[in-house]
């Protein structure tokens, strides 16, 4: 029997459920089901630390005719803890792969389910909010659907849960800068892409990336003039460190650049909420308002947590750190997606503008990050 005859089964907490086929690993997993809707970029999702902990549903129907290759890894590992798609490619036809979708999740014994309607799945969650869910192969792939629910219910949900040290590095490591030298950039690494530092080394940063649970101290010994706060999985709430270590960056005046998870950071920071979106911001095509420029960019998102600011055009940050604006919003559901600081050098956006795979209307954030490190030395 082949990968594509072994029966599997996707269950969600509320009851539903879909029959397929196993690929990948073939064990259980158990996790938060979200969906990505982008059309390309699988290899970057799959090894995006961000994913961590959750079962990950491709809305595009098609998936791993381009295979994987090293060049295209977001990070060492596949982290997503189950993967959904609904046609999985029998054949790699891409002259850069160097091996399979399947090949690559048995590798990192990862379990996946093919042969389900994603569409049907995508509304669900889309109308019912994403829940916890498990994949089941095997005999458990035949149990009573009470019996799998029950299992599930047993699992961690998303919202209290703490994920930067399971998927941040274990020790500091340097990275140098390309062409001629601009400064240096302290990156606090919560579950960092490999395509964020690439974007920062090509424009004359060195990088030191330190361990997540890294202290005001660590970070000010690196002697950068920036520090940077990268994107990661789990909830805002829970990185309660990490949130006093960046209000001692801020009142020091250091510049400071945050995506993703650390956007969040920087709104927990700054004195304001955080909450768990009803389905979150996943894919390469969401549209977003730089409010500073005007422009309408296509960005890439995974992130299912978001920050709460009342009032848009400037506001007194609530833990005393001067003005705040809203830098850009989400023009699907007008989210929170940046925050920029009037008072201090800090500001941060709630997407992805290193954008593996694309698009890269976001790129010039980069340019945001030397501009304002230049400012700073020239004070």
């Amino acid at each position: 029997m082949t990968n594509f005859e072994k029966h599997a089964i996707l269950v969600l907490e509320d009851g539903k459920s879909f029959r397929g086929r196993s690929f990948g690993a073939q064990r259980d997993t158990l996790g938060e089901i979200v969906f990505a809707t982008g059309m390309s970029g699988y290899q970057e999702t799959l090894t995006d630390p961000s994913y961590a902990g959750q079962i990950v549903v491709q809305t595009a129907p098609h998936i791993g005719n381009t295979g994987m290759n090293r060049k295209d890894e977001e990070s060492d590992r596949i982290w997503v803890s189950g993967y959904v798609v609904r046609d999985l490619s029998r054949v790699v036809s891409n002259h850069r792969s160097e091996s399979s979708l399947s090949a690559d999740l048995t590798k990192d014994n990862i379990p996946g389910i093919s042969g389900l309607d994603t569409r049907a799945l995508t509304l669900h969650l889309r109308d019912r909010g994403v829940m916890r869910a498990g994949i089941f192969t095997g005999e458990k792939a035949s149990a009573p659907i009470e019996t799998l629910i029950a299992e599930i219910k047993t699992s961690q949900e998303m919202k209290g849960r703490s994920l930067s040290a399971e998927v941040s590095t274990q020790q500091p490591y340097t990275v140098t800068h390309h062409g001629d030298y601009v400064g240096k950039v302290a990156i606090l690494d919560l579950g960092i892409k490999r395509s964020t530092i690439e974007n920062m080394v090509a424009r004359g940063l060195d990088v030191e990336v330190l361990p997540s649970a890294s202290t005001f101290e660590a970070l000010t010994a690196a002697k950068a003039d920036a520090v940077f706060y990268s994107n990661g999985p789990g909830d805002p709430e829970t990185a309660t460190s990490q949130v006093e270590t960046l209000q001692q960056v801020l009142n020091a005046g250091i510049p400071f650049f945050g995506i993703c998870f650390g956007n969040q950071l920087l709104g927990r920071a700054l004195g304001f909420e955080t909450y768990k979106l009803a389905f979150g911001h996943r894919g390469i095509n969401q549209p977003v308002l730089d409010r500073r420029t005007g422009r309408v960019e296509v960005t890439a998102h995974n992130h299912g947590f978001a920050v709460r600011v009342e009032g848009r055009e400037e506001v007194d940050s609530p833990a005393g750190f001067g003005k705040v604006r809203v830098s850009h919003v989400c023009l699907n559901d007008d989210v929170v997606e940046g925050l920029e600081c009037v008072d201090i050098p800090a500001f941060s956006v709630q997407y992805h503008p290193e954008a593996a795979a694309g698009p890269h209307d976001a790129n010039y954030l980069f340019d945001r990050l030397v501009e304002m490190i230049k400012n700073k030395k020239a004070n």
